[in-house]
């Protein structure tokens, strides 16, 4: 099983794909996954047994160990784009999200003001309040959604609620007015003994429909680019990413595509 788990609160600053220079913001377990999802494609393995206890680090801490990166990066005079929360699972997750976005807009402000904030959720945490409230503070809430049938996205992101639904996720992404960035991962392969494809045409029309109802300002799409904890998925190609970005592009979205 291929897994890549951060060991550390503050990480970077590394070169993004799309982010350019960003310094990773972990607010979930060290060496431990927690998502509300269990995706067959991430990069962290599969989700670790259930916890009583998810150990997430404390408000303080994670204040604590920013500011105090910033702070080496000024006097350094290290230039960046983006602080980037990602990290082992979904941090939407941690109680005192709404807060700790908060304290890293005062951070960023008085050490950094030109640099972006940029949260990687994957949008199961929309139907909250203060995680909504939070995300509409920082530039970039990038919201991910990898299918709008329910069976695909069962397959590839495995979620955790038995109460999901894209329902949910589409009225979450509604309450942005089009104020945020969507994500999709495309992949074919097999897990579990199903098929899984959502490139095809049927599947990228319902994600149009999707774009449509919630009008996001950049549609970013990937392949796999690294290890996957499902073994028999499959990398698309260049010429494959873009007939999907043509798509997205023809029924009138900026869209921007990695792998080609």
């Amino acid at each position: 099983m291929a897994t890549f788990l951060r060991n550390e609160y503050i990480f970077g600053p590394i070169i993004s794909r799309r982010l350019g220079r960003s310094l990773g913001v972990n607010i979930t377990p060290l060496n431990r996954k927690v998502c509300s999802f269990n995706c067959i494609y991430c990069e962290c393995g599969w989700n670790a047994l259930a916890s009583s206890a998810n150990n997430f680090p404390t408000r303080e801490e994670i204040k604590l160990a920013l500011e105090d990166k910033l702070k080496e990066m000024k006097q350094e005079e290290q230039d960046f784009d983006s602080i980037t929360f990602s990290g082992n699972g979904e941090p939407t997750l941690h109680p005192d999200f709404h807060n700790i976005i908060d304290d890293t807009i005062e951070i960023r402000n008085k050490l950094f003001p030109n640099v972006k904030i940029t949260v990687l959720s994957n949008s199961t945490n929309l139907h909250k309040d203060s995680v909504v409230s939070a995300l509409k503070k920082i530039e970039n809430p990038i919201l991910k959604i990898d299918s709008a049938n329910i069976e695909t996205l069962r397959k590839i992101n495995q979620p955790t609620s038995k109460t999901f639904s894209i329902e949910k996720i589409v009225s979450g992404m509604k309450q942005f007015d089009g104020d945020f960035i969507m994500q999709t991962m495309f992949l074919k392969g097999e897990h579990n003994g199903n098929f899984i494809d959502n490139t095809s045409e049927e599947e990228v029309n319902g994600l149009i429909e999707v774009m449509r109802e919630t009008r996001p300002r950049l549609i970013m799409i990937y392949p796999i680019d690294r290890e996957t904890p499902a073994q028999s998925l499959v990398k698309l190609d260049k010429v494959e990413m873009l007939r999907l970005e043509n798509m997205i592009s023809k029924a009138g979205f900026n869209v921007v595509a990695s792998g080609t």
